[in-house]
């Protein structure tokens, strides 16, 4: 299963872009289905249809849905969301309080990445675009699994096993419901299936990020963190969708001034991303709304071309052997100088790398278990992390 995740700074055009590739997917015969994971949903507006929380098709061969949180722990996780409902209550927060702070940050997320597990298990379809929320939401989708799977292993592991041997002591002595044996499992299940998300969104080949922006310089830069930061997450961006570009036909004073300024930004562009495969769309001259509209839109990005199609299957993060006794991890880090970048030693077989505002957690694998860290070396937009066996 394909999965194209559109992401970008907000106003930039990134859902009717997401929409405009979902019909063209669809025309050319690919099962398709595109979700909105932004809380501020404009994919019904864009398509020109009424869209809510359940699936439902609006072309042949397309379907959509407006993901809704508090939907899913209604209908999904209700064995999860009573819980924390009565943790809250018993902690003196009142009945409706509780049951919003039950919906903690993140778990669109969560809801939205289980929906890419179920299709891809199911086969339902053969295309997921997903039309995300601004750059910052964004990352915390990407984080999500390795941030939940810590949470799980350590926080909800220890419960487990005190539940196990200490059940009727504890819950006389404490002041809290203990969760039920139901609730843990189905916090376990929900560790599995984190553990399968991850895997598919650091598959290189299927799953791809395309970074949206306006020749605009604060969206150029905006894009330049997105992605470095995507990297350091191990996602492959794959190319970039150039969006409003000034027609060059573009008449009046005032737009042959927009198109000499945006002609200086449209080569920024391009001394900056250069080699990623870059896309380009004109402004239109009336509102992009409706199929029709979004279909001009997919002629100008994709041509006669298949929307399917994967530009670069790179990973940014690989791990090889140098020799029999030491192995290199490399990360593609584009737009990062060295003094941007802090790397640490972690427990559990971790190392800890943080560029500006964020940080992760890298698991080495197996082979490195125990592995000296003999020290990292920067260049050609790359960090090279050394490790002796």
């Amino acid at each position: 299963m394909r999965l194209i995740i559109y992401n970008g700074k907000g106003g930039v055009g990134k859902t009717s872009v997401s929409a405009a590739t979902a019909l063209r997917l669809a025309k050319k015969g690919h099962r398709t289905i595109i979700m909105s994971v932004d809380t501020a949903h404009s994919l019904g507006d864009s398509l020109g249809v009424e869209l809510g929380p359940d699936i439902r098709n609006v072309a042949p061969n397309l379907d959509a849905f407006e993901l809704d949180i508090i939907h899913e722990m209604k209908t999904k996780w209700s064995s999860i969301r009573d819980y924390l409902s009565a943790f809250m209550m018993s902690q003196g927060i009142d009945g409706i309080s509780a049951e919003e702070m039950a919906i903690f940050p993140g778990m669109e997320m969560v809801a939205a990445l289980l929906y890419v597990l179920t299709f891809r298990n199911e086969n339902t379809y053969d295309v997921v675009v997903m039309d995300t929320a601004p750059t910052g939401e964004t990352l915390r989708l990407m984080s999500f699994p390795d941030v939940s799977n810590w949470y799980m292993d350590k926080a909800f592991s220890m419960v487990n096993r005190l539940m196990g041997i200490a059940r009727f002591t504890i819950g006389k002595v404490v002041d809290f419901p203990l969760p039920s044996k139901e609730v843990m499992r189905a916090l376990g299940e929900l560790k599995d299936q984190m553990t399968e998300v991850k895997s598919i969104l650091e598959d290189g080949q299927n799953t791809t990020i395309r970074l949206v922006l306006n020749p605009e310089r604060m969206a150029i830069n905006e894009t330049r963190r997105s992605y470095a930061y995507m990297c350091l997450y191990n996602k492959n961006v794959e190319c970039l969708v150039i969006n409003k570009v000034i027609p060059e036909d573009a008449d009046g004073e005032f737009m042959k001034i927009k198109l000499d300024e945006q002609k200086e930004y449209m080569q920024m562009i391009h001394d900056s991303f250069e080699p990623l495969k870059m896309m380009t769309a004109h402004m239109l001259r009336t509102e992009m709304r409706g199929i029709e509209k979004l279909e001009q839109l997919a002629d100008m990005i994709f041509g006669d071309s298949d929307p399917i199609e994967t530009y670069s299957g790179e990973s940014p993060m690989k791990f090889y052997s140098e020799t029999p006794e030491t192995a290199t991890l490399k990360i593609k880090m584009p737009f990062v100088e060295q003094d941007q970048i802090d790397l640490y030693k972690g427990r559990d077989n971790t190392i800890i790398l943080q560029i500006g505002s964020q940080r992760r957690t890298v698991s080495l694998p197996m082979t490195l278990a125990n592995a000296e860290l003999l020290g990292a070396e920067f260049g050609d937009s790359c960090l090279f992390v050394r490790f002796k066996r």
